[in-house]
């Protein structure tokens, strides 16, 4: 069982902190062996979105990851108690805030979903052109970000570009770039603005030849 702060204490601490230890060991585990335990993080090089993982490794094959919630969870269920539904809504564009439009949509749906509504069909359209076009700048910037890593810091300024002409879109839709907190239970804040879609489509009809 492990050792307790008497053993600790006691006049001959070394001996007894080690066999605490060696009785939490399986049989046959030594003390120079194979595995190696890392702590992953949690640096991260834009301090958003840090998680810590500890990592239990036999040569380069990970046998054990351990992660620590405690850097990302901000406790946002315990603040949703205190607020009327859509009061809440702002605080799902943080929780992952490359895609908040998605955010929004997942947390409407969750509730919408506790009260049997079913919202009409063409909010249901705008939602999934808000979730799509998400996640294509979400991915523009992973990829981007990849890519610099690796060197490639062309792909990485094509990938921006994209993702910079999806936040104009954002921007004429809910009037913001990041935090949109534009879906409300039960629908949208408001309607799609008259120049939308046709510059969705001249968006759509450039990205394709960037992409490829």
């Amino acid at each position: 069982m492990p050792f307790t702060t008497r053993e600790i204490e006691s006049p001959d601490p070394v001996t007894r902190v080690a066999a605490a230890d060696a009785a939490l060991r399986e049989p046959g585990q030594d003390d120079i062996g194979e595995k190696m335990v890392l702590n992953m993080g949690p640096s991260h090089p834009a301090t958003h979105g840090v998680l810590r993982l500890v990592l239990e490794l036999d040569g380069e094959i990970i046998t054990k990851a351990t992660p620590d919630i405690g850097f990302l969870h901000r406790g946002d269920e315990k603040i949703a108690e205190n607020m009327q539904y859509n009061q809440f809504v702002p605080y799902t564009d943080r929780l992952d805030y490359l895609a908040p439009l998605s955010n929004n949509v997942a947390y409407a749906l969750a509730v919408e979903k506790l009260m049997g509504w079913d919202i009409p069909p063409r909010g249901k359209a705008i939602r999934t052109i808000c979730c799509e076009t998400s996640r294509i700048s979400s991915h523009l910037l992973g990829l981007g970000a990849m890519a610099l890593d690796l060197g490639a810091m062309s792909v990485f300024l094509y990938t921006f570009t994209e993702r910079e002409k999806l936040y104009n879109l954002f921007e004429l839709l809910t009037g913001a770039r990041f935090t949109t907190s534009y879906t409300r239970v039960g629908g949208q804040i408001r309607d799609l603005p008259e120049s939308f879609i046709p510059q969705l489509k001249r968006f759509l009809d450039d990205f394709g030849p960037s992409l490829d």
